[in-house]
């Protein structure tokens, strides 16, 4: 069997190839000339030009990956069913499903791959595509470009608020600081002009001047009958917010501006961080990031969904036209887009549980493909 498995995956592997540079050189030319004056405008070079699609390669492979898999492997089983290779494959005793163990061997190492881009370089491009293109409009120094100005962070998992004027998010100091809390029926408030993370406590003031103002009051009357502290000093070991979690309210500030049912952006681990602090967010954003966290499960294994989907439709016996696979695959992506389309804005506006509305298209798509694969003879 080791030979027909490297027969079947070399088949498949250099129609894969082919079909990936194919979209690959495609979508990259049609959006370079769909940019080229935004290219001029900006300034910039040929080697910003090759830096950007870097940048965005990575999110290309994710949204083609499925595409491409679907196409060349539609193509490969029509070419193995139009010659009866397959026919004469399970005339020798070989079941369809150890035909095409190979196949589900591939979209599963590349659902998996899907997945690591997805979480690890995915998040982070649309940032480094904006680098790239302002990089010959202005130029801020390092230092500058990790300043979040104006950040406010709700801790409503331990009952804090915190309103920043600034924050460096390489040296973890913090101007213009104000935390508010409420302990044992106090309210307690501390203001202070700097703040940064020492050793893993939030220290407020410092070594030169800068007081450090903590108000108390009862929690039924505010602040009115209060008592002030003035130190140039305070360390607070019992605040546990991290600077991940500073990064991530900054980063949730800028997009939860502008919902979209239509993409999946956030990684899954700052998914799950922001909702463990924030416990008291509203139910429209509570179901946007839930639906948005399970689509970041569901995602990836849309390789191995193909997969499934196509076998049936690629393997059936009987002599057709070898673009038959390729028409097929036009209209299985267009259906399985609809229907993704269709439980992402069902979930993010409340009408479907998040899982469903995630999971939707893999599940219609999964069981329909095993279904039409016992069918197949």
């Amino acid at each position: 069997m080791r030979l027909l498995d490297r027969y079947l995956l070399r088949e498949l592997l250099v129609m894969l190839g082919f079909c990936l540079g194919g979209l690959l050189i495609a979508y990259i030319a049609f959006d370079l000339i769909s940019g080229l004056n935004r290219f001029q405008e900006q300034d910039l070079r040929a080697g910003d030009v090759v830096d950007l699609y870097v940048a965005k390669l990575p999110a290309i492979l994710v949204f083609v990956m499925p595409i491409t898999l679907l196409i060349a492997l539609l193509y490969v089983l029509t070419n193995h069913a139009r010659h009866n290779e397959l026919t004469a494959m399970r005339a020798a005793g070989v079941s369809l499903w150890r035909i095409c163990l190979p196949y589900l061997a591939v979209g599963f190492l590349l659902s998996v791959a899907v997945f690591i881009m997805n979480e690890v370089w995915v998040p982070d491009s649309q940032a480094k595509q904006e680098e790239i293109m302002n990089r010959h409009k202005h130029k801020p120094d390092s230092a500058n470009a990790a300043v979040q100005t104006i950040l406010g962070f709700d801790n409503a998992r331990d009952g804090r608020k915190w309103s920043v004027g600034s924050y460096d998010f390489r040296s973890n100091i913090m101007t213009n600081v104000k935390v508010d809390w409420r302990e044992q029926g106090t309210n307690w408030s501390i203001r202070a002009e700097r703040a940064e993370l020492l050793e893993g406590v939030w220290t407020f003031g410092g070594n030169g001047n800068y007081p450090v103002y903590v108000l108390e009051g009862d929690a039924s009357t505010g602040f009115q009958n209060i008592q002030w502290l003035q130190t140039n000093r305070l360390a607070m070991p019992q605040f546990t917010e991290t600077p991940r979690q500073f990064a991530n309210e900054a980063k949730f500030n800028r997009r939860l501006g502008t919902l979209t049912a239509e993409t999946a952006e956030v990684p899954i681990s700052e998914l799950l961080d922001f909702l463990r602090v924030h416990q008291d967010i509203s139910q429209k954003y509570r179901w946007w990031l839930h639906t948005q966290l399970q689509a970041r499960f569901a995602q990836p294994w849309r390789c191995l969904v193909v997969v499934l989907i196509a076998i049936p439709f690629g393997a059936a016996s009987g002599r057709r036209n070898i673009f038959m696979g390729v028409a097929g695959s036009i209209v299985i992506c267009f259906v399985y887009f609809v229907l993704l389309q269709m439980g992402l804005a069902l979930g993010t506006g409340g009408y479907l549980p998040a899982w469903v509305a995630a999971w939707l298209p893999n599940a219609v798509f999964g069981l329909a493909g095993f279904w039409l694969m016992l069918r197949v003879r």
